[in-house]
């Protein structure tokens, strides 16, 4: 059945009639995938410093090899625009949801191999080049995983819900850093010896996401179609190369939403990229904190994560999506100031803090991400851009961020200079933010496409 013939619910976007059945599956459906992509993309990100340096870079040296683990971290992001423009063609081409399915099972599977990956001990250079080849099937699917689940969100969502329909795949994102950072951090409590964790334990939430990709399946298979991509359809309005419209026409604006994701994405990586938790429980570093008691931390940082991220998305929908970033920007950075301040205590209570802290700043500039990504493009073009936009950010801000982070560190012996890295890239975001126009509330449908395309920049 689809959203036409659907029972009596809320108007659309385009005008049709959306039941509350439909609604909940794509609520569900958004939630669930992102999770599942995202817990197999942070538990990479976990294990790039405790185990991949060990087992698959040992030969770099010890200097080198931690280095290079994060380095593959980065190399991910590299592909995610490949991946943004894949599926934001194919997305805008032949429909969302067959892009969600699709970026689903290549996230899941490269995932599953990773677990099952002989080390640089028994096949040698090998390892580390397998390893590398499914980090970036990884960056290919999370390139196009997320401009599907936010279009079907915000495309099915009522106007003045958007916010809220838009959050729920945000949230995706800490629920799956909470799942990533639960699961490794019971691996820790059955492994506590590290020869143990090294011999098998690290492997089995990598295997774990098995179950996950069967549950986002079913999920996934089960939602309809956006009313906006079958509106375009119907009217045959389908751009013949989208990616080609996008840059041709939009090229500023896809820079301007990317700097909008540049902030949160470096600073989150912290945290998802693992750099805090091997800083903090490395057993050479200047704190080595119980490393179970390390992703504990993370999972109240999750936590604090997604509560903000949602009450972002529902703030936005009643003071609007720039003003909503505004006031987060400048809380995040008031958090980046006091992270290493509070994790240099040397105290898991003192982790705790910092890294919660640091999740309120990142929901408060990610939530409403969604919503104003999707009333920035006008629908011919809408996956292409806020999956290439999305792409860029990341490979701006997050993708070599734990990696950077690490190089201050090792080069000056403190804290202080990744703060202010980390400042720079918020300064970034601040400014693309101030050029773009708030558009809360823009009629979605391909009807509308001329007025979608006035009124984007704050000097127009």
């Amino acid at each position: 059945m689809s959203s036409r013939d659907a029972a009596p619910g809320t108007l659309t976007p385009t005008g049709t009639i959306a039941s509350p059945v439909d609604r909940r599956r794509v609520v569900v459906a958004t939630v669930v995938g992102t999770t599942v992509e995202w817990y197999d993309f942070f538990t990479y990100a976990f294990a790039a410093s405790s185990v991949f340096a060990v087992l698959f870079f040992q030969p770099a040296g010890e200097s080198l090899a931690p280095i290079w683990s994060t380095i593959t971290i980065g190399v991910s992001f590299l592909f995610r625009p490949l991946g943004a423009f894949l599926a934001g063609h194919f997305g805008d081409k032949i429909g969302r949801r067959p892009m969600l399915v699709a970026t689903l099972i290549l996230m899941g599977g490269a995932t599953m191999l990773v677990g099952m990956l002989p080390t640089y001990a028994a096949i040698g250079v090998a390892a580390p080049i397998m390893l590398v080849f499914l980090r970036i099937l990884q960056g290919l699917s999370a390139g196009g995983e997320w401009g599907g689940a936010v279009l079907m969100a915000v495309e099915h969502a009522p106007k003045n819900r958007r916010g809220l329909y838009g959050a729920m795949p945000q949230i995706g994102v800490p629920i799956g850093l909470l799942l990533a950072s639960a699961v490794v951090g019971v691996m820790r409590l059955i492994t506590p010896d590290q020869e143990s964790f090294l011999a098998w334990g690290w492997r089995v939430p990598f295997l774990l996401s098995f179950v996950l990709i069967f549950v986002g399946y079913w999920v996934r298979r089960r939602v309809e179609e956006s009313p906006v991509f079958e509106e375009i359809a119907e009217r045959r309005e389908q751009a013949k190369i989208p990616v080609v419209r996008l840059f041709a026409r939009y090229a500023p604006l896809v820079l301007l939403a990317a700097f909008v994701f540049v902030g949160n994405n470096a600073v989150g990586y912290m945290t998802t990229g693992g750099f805090i938790q091997n800083y903090a429980s490395n057993p050479d570093g200047p704190l080595a904190l119980n490393p179970a008691a390390v992703q504990w931390a993370i999972v109240a940082s999750a936590v604090a994560w997604l509560v903000t991220t949602l009450a972002a998305g529902i703030l936005s929908d009643r003071f609007g999506r720039r003003t909503v970033y505004i006031g987060g920007w400048i809380v995040l950075a008031l958090t980046v100031v006091a992270l290493f301040p509070l994790v240099n205590t040397g105290t898991i209570g003192g982790l705790t803090a910092g890294v919660v802290l640091l999740g309120l700043g990142l929901g408060l500039t990610y939530g409403a991400q969604s919503s104003w990504y999707s009333e920035l493009f006008p629908a011919s073009v809408r996956f292409s851009g806020v999956s290439i936009a999305y792409a860029i950010g990341s490979i701006f801000g997050g993708a070599f961020a734990p990696t950077i982070a690490t190089a201050i560190l090792g080069s000056t012996g403190s804290t202080t200079g990744i703060t202010w890295y980390l400042l720079g890239t918020v300064a970034v975001s601040m400014l693309g933010t101030l050029l773009l126009r708030d558009r809360k509330g823009i009629d979605l449908s391909p009807a509308n496409e001329a007025n979608q395309e006035k009124r984007i920049y704050i000097w127009k």
